[in-house]
């Protein structure tokens, strides 16, 4: 009986570990890392979605925006330093965001990342969300964004 007790108890925690959260997609020359979210209050009309896309082929590839039917649009934006009034701006990329040949982009918190506007209901920690992702060249793909903590950084999610 203890091994069975021991053997549920493994199972358990394998289950509920942040590594059986990890996943991985891929598109032509594209490998998208890990998409995720964070949860969100209720009534806040926005969210972000953020992932490593790495490029293994021998031409750039530009990540255009998304959709899903959770949103009324998914595009990408830079969060970024106005130097001349020491403010964070954000900016949406209309012309997508370049994954160089050979190279990666992170989207994260702060930096690149998809918006994701006029959510429909809020994005709760420990549920999974599927978006399609559209790439200039690659094409399209859906992913899941497994939604973390509200205010979780890269380095706390799964």
């Amino acid at each position: 009986m203890t091994r069975l007790v021991m053997a549920f108890a493994t199972l358990c925690a394998l289950i509920a570990s942040p590594m059986t959260w990890a996943h991985g997609y891929e598109l032509g020359e594209l490998s998208i890392e890990h998409p995720w979210s964070r949860a969100t209050p209720p009534g806040t009309p926005t969210g972000g979605g953020f992932m490593t896309i790495h490029n293994h082929g021998n031409d750039s590839d530009f990540l255009l925006g998304g959709h899903s039917d959770f949103t009324q649009s998914i595009s990408v934006h830079q969060t970024r330093m106005d130097e001349s009034n020491m403010t964070m701006k954000m900016d949406a990329m209309h012309d997508g965001l370049e994954i160089p040949a050979g190279g990666s982009v992170t989207l994260e918190p702060g930096s690149y990342h998809l918006m994701l506007m006029g959510l429909q209901s809020p994005l709760k920690e420990g549920e999974r969300r599927t978006i399609t992702l559209e790439f200039e060249h690659a094409g399209s793909i859906e992913v899941d964004l497994a939604v973390d903590a509200i205010g979780a950084m890269p380095e706390h999610n799964h």
